[in-house]
């Protein structure tokens, strides 16, 4: 007779509920999460938004407030041990010994965990090779540079096989060619089958390599679906526009959105319009046609498909960056 495995047991994270406060802050305010075997969730917001604090819980090393969080199957409050056996941690800074080299950092790691001397080194080994630094691996941790520290650290949360991996904001600080190197080390350890909770505040990076993104804001999750999915409820395509003359905003807003097919982004501060239009019509040369009979002058036009970006501003009313840069960090 064949089982069927019931749509919890697919689940390797879930949170029902979730709440925490800080004092009169409240971090997390009753926010549910479910990551599926062997997928990413990209839990994507602002700094302040709560994700690091959802990654805490889930790792046991901080209590709710309300709720519960399982992973890997065990309740994180009545099985932490159950749940620290099957988990990696990364956070948003590298966690390594400067005095020690790579491969003894790696190795330190592996019987702490409870292997055998020559089992650990053998894992620093295969660990340092498959993150490039087999060649740094004998030198102190303090002559690495930053990506070279991030990706030890990352290596240091995968000496144990765990089954669930959590990335908190991994990329924080790092060049634009570091962040794509270790991207490249991310999608080859999901390809393993390790499943992960990647929280960032870069919309790229929940672009490249989330299988699912679930924005929060303020402690409350606010979204969820695939980028695609986030990118189409407010239009495949987007219109964007600065107006010459800042005087006449208001008119271009009246007369472009009969063609809108959601709510207009307007800056009246900028002379800046950006609205979703249907794919299928040829909006764009109606929109020109439009402004310049009323005498409206453009210095910018152009028609693009929309980003995460443009979500996350439909849906809070202010941009990643600007949200990031109003908001304190809630630990």
């Amino acid at each position: 007779m064949s089982s069927v495995s019931s749509p919890r047991a697919e689940l390797a994270v879930e949170a029902i509920g979730l709440v925490k406060s800080y004092g009169d802050t409240e971090a997390l305010r009753g926010v549910d999460i479910d990551v599926r075997r062997g997928t990413v969730l990209g839990l994507l917001g602002p700094n302040g938004a709560g994700k690091t604090t959802a990654v805490r819980i889930f790792a046991t090393l901080l209590p709710a407030d309300a709720g519960t969080a399982r992973v890997a199957g065990f309740d994180v409050v009545h099985e932490p041990d159950e749940v620290r056996r099957r988990i990696g941690l990364t956070g948003q800074y590298a966690a390594v010994d400067e005095h020690l080299t790579g491969a003894e950092n790696l190795t330190m790691i592996g019987r702490l965990n409870g292997l055998a001397k020559a089992d650990a080194s053998l894992r620093a080994d295969q660990l340092l090779d498959r993150f490039g630094l087999t060649e740094a691996g004998q030198r102190p941790c303090r002559t690495y540079s930053g990506g070279m520290r991030r990706r030890l650290d990352l290596a240091a949360s995968l000496v144990a096989q765990p089954e669930v991996l959590f990335l908190d904001e991994p990329t924080t600080g790092l060049d634009p060619a570091s962040r794509q190197a270790l991207w490249t080390v991310i999608r080859e350890i999901v390809a393993d089958g390790t499943t992960v909770l990647l929280t960032t505040q870069y919309l790229e990076e929940a672009d490249e390599l989330a299988d699912e993104i679930l924005v929060i804001d303020r402690g409350l999750a606010i979204a969820r679906g695939t980028s695609r999915e986030l990118k189409d409820q407010i239009g495949g395509e987007r219109i964007e526009f600065t107006v010459r003359d800042h005087a006449q905003i208001a008119e271009a807003e009246r007369l472009v959105t009969p063609f809108a097919t959601g709510d207009l982004t307007v800056d009246r501060d900028r002379g800046y319009v950006s609205f979703p239009v249907d794919v299928q019509n040829d909006h764009l040369a109606v929109t020109v046609r439009a402004l310049d009979d009323a005498g409206i002058r453009l210095d910018d036009l152009s028609l693009r498909r929309a980003s995460l970006d443009d979500v996350f501003l439909a849906l809070t009313g202010r941009t990643a960056e600007g949200a990031a840069g109003q908001m304190k960090e809630i630990a």
